[in-house]
């Protein structure tokens, strides 16, 4: 198979989320209804439906909910970074979102520990602060 399978395909909605992640930022959107924040970027609140959501700059702080490290995937670039970690993180605003773990083998993680983002190719990650 060609071509690689981790770069997302920008629209005009979610463009100021992936130039701001090629800038080192975290984007989440938040409802102006509700107050509630969400992630995966939506043009309405899945909470509430509102569509009175806004962009807003994510502290880049979570705490690992789950994660799988990954041993085989055929796909790549996956296929070069073998085992990696795939992670389920919960960030400080409330949501969320899926994830990969980067410095780490899985065998120190721990579940609710803190985690703080940074980012690959414009890709936000996270790993373990220190």
């Amino acid at each position: 198979m060609d071509g690689r399978h981790d770069l997302p395909e920008p629209d005009a909605f979610t463009r100021p989320y992936w130039d701001a992640a090629a800038d080192g930022r975290l984007l989440i959107r938040r409802c102006g209804a509700c107050g509630r924040a969400h992630h995966y970027p939506r043009e309405f609140c899945p909470h509430c439906w509102s569509e009175d959501v806004t962009w807003e700059t994510a502290s880049g702080h979570a705490t690992l909910y789950t994660w799988s490290v990954v041993h085989r995937n055929d796909l790549p670039p996956f296929d070069r970074r073998t085992p990696y970690v795939a992670a389920v993180v919960d960030l400080a605003e409330g949501p969320r979102m899926m994830t990969e773990i980067v410095g780490s083998t899985g065998e120190e993680l721990r579940a609710g520990m803190d985690l703080e983002a940074t980012f690959r190719e414009g890709m936000p990650v996270f790993r373990v602060p220190g």
